[in-house]
């Protein structure tokens, strides 16, 4: 009696666990412009620098000079916002753990961008740019704003013009 309560308990307990990390995941959080957990947002951001630096180091090989440029300011300013975010949580004033590396859907964005040369390289690579932007954008706004955890909020909210900044490059860059 008591194992199955004692794992009924567990179960329920990672069930909540699992379902406020899915609306963030699902899109749910930002629909309702509701800010994530402060777990979330670490692994979020981790992630969207990851995909970041590693679609950006793909396009200095095979970009053109626009992209190369381009690829080259997301290499240096994400690299700056993962060693920021880290000695945030080194510090301990911030709970999470980023990503270790980049997720298996990023992965497979940045594999399959690889695949693709010239101008359907550029042209893909800057579509990435702007949704990873579009998406950054968000976090960072809704963390920035109503985030649990004040150091990391702003944080956020030092960091978010310069996601804007890159938002409206990629934006610049795929109307060429």
């Amino acid at each position: 009696m008591k194992t199955t309560i004692l794992t009924a308990t567990l179960v329920m307990t990672a069930t909540a666990a699992f379902a406020q990390s899915a609306t963030e995941a699902t899109g749910v959080n930002s629909a309702l412009g509701v800010a994530p957990k402060t777990e979330d947002f670490v692994l979020e951001a981790s992630a969207s620098d990851k995909f970041e630096i590693a679609s950006s180091k793909l396009a200095l090989q095979n970009g053109d000079e626009a992209v190369k440029t381009f690829a080259q300011q997301m290499i240096t300013d994400h690299e700056k916002t993962s060693a920021e975010l880290k000695a945030l949580i080194d510090s301990g004033k911030v709970k999470g753990a980023p990503v270790p590396a980049i997720t298996d859907d990023d992965k497979k964005r940045v594999d399959n961008l690889g695949k693709l040369e010239a101008a359907d390289f550029n042209k893909e690579y800057v579509d990435e740019q702007v949704e990873a932007h579009e998406d950054a954008v968000d976090l960072f706004k809704r963390y920035s704003e109503e985030g649990e955890n004040p150091e990391l909020k702003a944080w956020a909210a030092k960091t978010l013009p310069a996601l804007q900044h890159h938002y409206m490059m990629a934006q610049e860059l795929d109307k060429k």
